[in-house]
């Protein structure tokens, strides 16, 4: 097995996630098995329990683990399927250790950080990295190491130390490490400077690991004569100083290692040269040029409640995106808070109320995703009730679902105080109850997870034929609370249609309107199976929906179109940031904008 360790220093948030995956990319297109593993040093046995605005989105996995988006990456990238031991975290590896402590394995040894902990973190990789991902039988080529936080983080010490031993029980020639470090640009001077890294460097060198390659984050592409500082203080080859500027879609990543010749520097690092092939990445160029030249736009209104930070909805992002492309589309997100939707917003912002509105009612569809606790879940009703009553395309998904179900209760049954029980406990009309195997008491690992399968019960419906008239599906879920299946009866006679079930036939999992264009909810997450190239078929029908293709992809005579070279994107519209008037989104080149606190296409 072959190892390649990404690392990184000076400040978080470079990107050494999106490097791991594009180096997966590559080592793969050179005919390599790839497998990856990322690292957390946080205490939590999972992100099951971390809050969105403090980590991004938590991933599910097929198994049911509750990750690190990262690990979304991974399988977006790669086109593999991880498990929950691929995403190693303090708390897993110090229980780990206790609990055979526990046993008495130790045989009366002081357990200590070394040699204890050190090696159960050996130990996981090792056994982790032999897992195959990707389908086929047999351990992968190589295993690709991303070690979250920044070089000096106190609580990455023991996985430093760890990583420094493991290099030397993987052996020369099968341990190489890539070190993501920012190369920043000061405005006053208007020179690369190479300070940060160095120092980053060292601080690396002193804890034990020396970089094979150095992956330099910068506005630009670095001067040759950086580089040869860079080389020359870093004690790293000049050809071995790798660029990661700003591009515009991270589909350019790969590729920018590629014509950097990255693969041949991990290639000559591994002893791996002569046994692999030239990198075929056509399909990745094909696509990051056709996004690049996107200019017929579709807008979307994202209705959530944590878009203070677009990280928290990453894999639904990418599933638009995804999906956009599929119909040559230029994707444009518009931020609607849930609860500036609220009436009670009106007054007391009454700026914030318009701005939402004003952002909803001029969007092509209307996306609700998932989320827990009861803030801003009556803007999330208005949203649905908005979509259903003005025909515009809809796609709720989880708490989406379960606030289109309460809408419809409210509103067509007349049970004005129709609730979910997570909200309303004492409601007299229940339309969304607790899971009976469930826990109240047990918040981590208790919610119905990871991959479940959905029976179609009609098979014109709209969810049917966009997974290809299948009789099934397989999607993963993530979730504590479900439609009442007492009040099913009385939804579906009002005119609901609850198209998809789970193998008891009492569990809702899709739920449609058929006299509307697109209205559809899913108790599952389908953003989390979309991939570039294989969007997501409920985000692929809220595209079309929204651009008016609908019927074509439900008769399968609808095909991708691909931009003409030589096309220029349209300008962006004004947009309003979060829904707050006043305050526009940040447009830094024609071809990307930021959202929130990050930046996305």
């Amino acid at each position: 097995m072959k190892y390649v360790l990404v690392t990184g220093g000076v400040v978080s948030g470079l990107g050494k996630g999106v490097t791991a995956s594009s180096v997966g990319v590559v080592l793969k297109a050179c005919g390599l098995r790839v497998t990856c593993i990322k690292i957390d040093p946080y205490l939590n046995t999972d992100a099951g329990t971390m809050s969105p605005f403090e980590h991004g989105e938590v991933f599910v996995l097929d198994d049911g683990g509750e990750v690190d988006l990262d690990l979304g990456n991974y399988e977006r990238f790669l086109d593999i399927k991880l498990t929950r031991d691929n995403n190693i975290t303090t708390g897993k590896i110090y229980q780990s250790v206790i609990d055979k402590e526990r046993k008495g394995d130790y045989l009366g040894k002081t357990v200590q950080v070394v040699p204890h902990i050190t090696d159960a973190i050996q130990d996981w990789i090792e056994r982790v990295a032999m897992i195959p991902v990707d389908g086929k039988e047999g351990p992968a080529d190589v295993c690709v190491i991303e070690l979250g936080g920044t070089i000096g983080d106190i609580e990455s010490m023991p996985f430093i130390e760890a990583l420094g031993q493991f290099s030397d029980r993987a052996g020369y020639g099968n341990f190489c490490l890539i070190h993501v470090s920012l190369v920043p640009v000061l405005n006053a001077v208007g020179e690369q400077k190479t300070k940060p890294t160095q120092h980053s460097v060292r601080g690396l060198r002193g804890l034990g690991l020396s970089p094979n390659i150095l992956a330099c984050r910068s506005t630009t592409a670095l001067d040759d004569n950086v580089k040869n500082k860079l080389s020359q203080f870093c004690h790293v080859p000049v050809e071995n100083v790798i660029t990661l500027y700003d591009v515009s879609n991270i589909w350019h990543i790969p590729l920018l290692l590629r014509d950097q010749k990255a693969h041949e520097a991990i290639l000559k690092v591994l002893n791996l040269q002569g046994v692999t092939k030239q990198p075929s990445l056509e399909e990745w160029s094909s696509r990051a040029e056709v996004c690049d030249k996107l200019h017929d736009p579709v807008r979307i209104a994202m209705v959530g409640k944590y878009t203070g930070l677009s990280d928290s909805y990453l894999s639904v992002l990418k599933a638009l995106l995804h999906a956009s492309v599929a119909r040559s589309k230029k994707l444009i997100v518009d931020w609607v808070p849930a609860c500036d939707l609220e009436d009670s917003q009106e007054k007391e912002n009454p700026d914030a109320y318009k701005a939402a509105w004003k952002l909803l009612k001029g969007a092509d569809g209307v996306l609700v995703p998932g989320g827990f606790g009861d803030r801003g879940v009556e803007g999330k009703v208005r949203a649905a009730k908005y979509a259903r009553q003005n025909k515009i395309p809809f796609l709720g998904i989880c708490l989406g679902m379960q606030t289109a179900v309460i809408e419809y209760a409210r509103s067509v049954l007349g049970l004005q105080d129709a609730n979910s029980t997570e909200f309303d406990p004492n409601t007299k009309h229940p339309c969304v109850v607790f899971m009976p195997e469930g826990s109240k008491t047990q918040m981590g690992a208790t919610m119905r997870l990871g991959s479940r399968r959905t029976y179609f019960q009609f098979p014109e419906c709209k969810s049917s034929k966009l997974y290809g008239s299948k009789t099934f599906v397989d999607e993963r879920h993530r979730h504590r609370y479900e439609v009442n299946p007492h009040m099913v009866a009385r939804l579906e006679n009002a005119g609901l249609s609850f198209t998809g079930k789970d193998e008891t036939g009492r569990r809702m999992e899709i739920v449609e309107l058929p006299n509307h264009p697109y209205y559809i909810g899913v108790q599952f997450h389908p953003e989390y199976k979309s991939r570039p190239g294989k969007p997501s078929a409920l985000f692929l029908g809220l595209i079309a929906a929204a651009c008016g293709e609908l019927d074509g992809v439900l008769q399968g005579t609808s095909n991708r179109t691909i931009v003409p070279k030589g096309l220029r994107n349209s300008p962006l519209k004004e947009k309003y940031h979060n829904g707050t008037a006043g305050k526009t989104v940040n447009i830094l080149s024609e071809n990307i904008y930021s959202y929130c606190n990050s930046v996305h296409i």
